[in-house]
C-alpha cells in the first residue's frame, strides 16, 4: 500500500525572491560556472523548473535557481510550495533531491547522436550543459598537434559511430 503525503494540489505561483529564504545547510554547492550555465537555460528556454519551498517560505530545493534569477534580475519565479513535510523530511529531500539524478547513466552512443545532431544543426551545443572538453570527446574532435611520440597512435583509437550516418569512424 502506498502512503501519500498529505498535499495540496500542486500550483505554481510566481514569488518575488525577498519572500525567500534560502536554507543555510544547504550542503549542494554552485559554482559560479554552473550558475552561468543555469543562467543561459533560463535565457534560451524560459523558467522550466520551479523554486520547491514549505510553508515558510524557505528553500527546499532550487537554491541554484535562485542565484540565477538574483544574479539577472528575474523577478518573480516560479515556486511550488510543499505543504506537510516535517524538517527531517525536508532536509531528506533536500538531499534526494540533489543525489537521485547523479546515480542515472548516460546512453553514450545516443547521447553521442544527439549531439551530432544539434551540431549539424548549428545549435549551441553548450546550452546542453556539457562543456567544451566533453563535447570535443564525445564527438571525437582533436585539433591539437601531435609530435614524434603521436607517431603510429590513429592506429591504436578507440573505433566511434558517426553520429550522422552510423558508420564507424
Amino acid at each position: 500500500m502506498t502512503t501519500v503525503k498529505k498535499q495540496e494540489k500542486l500550483a505554481i505561483v510566481y514569488k518575488s525572491l525577498n519572500s525567500m529564504m534560502i536554507y543555510a545547510k544547504n550542503a549542494r554547492t554552485h559554482s559560479t560556472e554552473q550558475v552561468e550555465k543555469i543562467i543561459g537555460s533560463i535565457k534560451k528556454y524560459g523558467w522550466t523548473n520551479p523554486i520547491l519551498l514549505d510553508e515558510s517560505g524557505q528553500v527546499i530545493a532550487g537554491h541554484g535557481r535562485l542565484l540565477a534569477a538574483e544574479k539577472i534580475g528575474f523577478d518573480p519565479v516560479p515556486t511550488i510550495t510543499l505543504f506537510g513535510l516535517t524538517d527531517a523530511e525536508k532536509k531528506a529531500y533536500r538531499l534526494a533531491d540533489n543525489k537521485l539524478p547523479l546515480d542515472a547513466g548516460w546512453d553514450i552512443d545516443l547521447l553521442t547522436m544527439e549531439l551530432g545532431d544539434l551540431l549539424a544543426e548549428g545549435f549551441d551545443l553548450t546550452l546542453t550543459g556539457f562543456s567544451a572538453e566533453e563535447i570535443d570527446n564525445m564527438l571525437n574532435v582533436d585539433f591539437s598537434p601531435g609530435d614524434e611520440g603521436d607517431q603510429g597512435k590513429l592506429d591504436q583509437l578507440e573505433e566511434k559511430l558517426c553520429p550522422h550516418c552510423g558508420g564507424v569512424l
